[in-house]
């Protein structure tokens, strides 16, 4: 049997609801084999970020290197990244690698800051290897530099920045306000796809960015053309949304496994 192969690059979330262990959650329940380059080790919980202590470089790449040399990798997907220095050196380990997901990490659904301003700035970086890049409004409004409050605004800083990076760029519109929320991917051409579906008002959705990611890329690296990998990985977030077991006093981690029990002896 083939499985696909999904390396997650990204921080360690030690309330098991965003980072490395929603990616772990999400491409297993989707059908991949995960492996995992821990870039961070947080301390955190639903109402926030305490500690963050930075992998070294070298243990990422030789975390990286490890996997890619032995069993190999269908898909990346990037996240929280830790540093400028290892965001420069990732970017050199994964040219060539096929279907690179960046979700540009900045700050947790909490409001605590991962990422500096040497490392946001070496984010383009990893634009250059990457298939998709993930930005949520205030993150696509950083990197493109434009403001992003509205739909309109955010279409034209994704065609801004799909243009000037050559990559495509998943818009995602949460941030916004409305009832309805829409997700606009922009490709390199220009061309324009979008989603649209109902909010589902919760505080549990710690680990939205880092399930979508994960989902796309497990989707890709099972041989999804890109609409229809972000399409499939929508809908999973939205049922791990609906699925969440309430855990916790502040922004709550999704119900990865759906609300099933999957084996019992």
């Amino acid at each position: 049997m083939t499985i696909p192969r999904v390396l997650s690059i990204a921080g360690s979330d030690s309330g098991g609801g965003a980072g490395i262990q929603a990616d772990i959650k999400t491409i297993t329940m989707l059908g991949g084999h995960a492996m995992t380059a821990i870039t961070a080790i947080t301390a955190q919980n639903t109402q926030g970020v305490t500690e963050v202590m930075p992998v070294p470089t070298a243990t990422v790449l030789a975390q990286i290197d490890a996997v890619v040399s032995d069993i190999g990798v269908d898909a990346v997907k990037i996240g929280m990244i830790g540093s400028a220095e290892t965001a420069e050196a990732v970017a050199d380990a994964l040219a060539g690698l096929p279907s690179v997901v960046f979700d540009p990490v900045m700050i947790a659904t909490s409001g605590a800051t991962l990422a500096d301003g040497s490392t946001i700035a070496a984010f383009f970086r990893l634009m250059r290897v990457a298939a998709l890049v993930t930005p949520n409004a205030p993150e696509l409004a950083t990197l493109s530099g434009l403001p992003v409050a509205s739909e309109t605004e955010l279409e034209n800083a994704a065609r801004v920045l799909a243009g000037r990076h050559d990559v495509a760029v998943l818009a995602k519109g949460g941030h916004l306000t409305g009832d309805a929320l829409t997700d606009l991917l922009v490709l390199p051409d220009g061309s324009l796809h979008s989603w649209t579906s109902d909010r589902i008002e919760t505080r549990h959705s710690h680990g939205t960015g880092c399930t979508l990611s994960s989902a796309i890329a497990t989707g890709l690296a099972q041989g999804k053309n890109l609409q229809d990998a972000i399409g499939s990985a929508r809908l999973y977030v939205r049922a791990a949304m609906t699925a969440a077991p309430g855990l916790g006093a502040g922004q709550g981690p999704m119900g990865h496994g759906l609300g099933r029990v999957h084996f019992e002896t």
